[in-house]
């Protein structure tokens, strides 16, 4: 799984060289870390796993048999149909 990754302590030297105050830089990049982790918490559970993707890829192959068989007796119902007219 990705996660994302966020330098504070470089983030916090960065602020100070702008002239934020220690206390400012440190609550700033505090925030943005909560931020970042609070975000990818939230998605966590919205990802897809193997086995969902998996599950998903099995339903679609029985709805696909499920048409093609229904197409090929209809199709055989027609060519009886088309038999027994001439």
């Amino acid at each position: 799984m990705a996660t994302i990754t966020f330098d504070t302590l470089a983030f916090v030297k960065q602020l100070k060289s702008a002239g934020f105050s220690d206390t400012q830089a440190e609550i700033q990049a505090q925030a943005i870390n909560q931020a970042l982790s609070d975000f990818q918490d939230s998605r966590l559970n919205e990802l897809a796993t193997k086995a969902d993707l998996q599950a998903e890829i099995a339903k679609a192959k029985v709805e696909i048999i499920k048409w093609v068989a229904g197409m090929l007796v209809a199709q055989a119902a027609i060519v009886a149909t088309l038999v027994k007219l001439l």
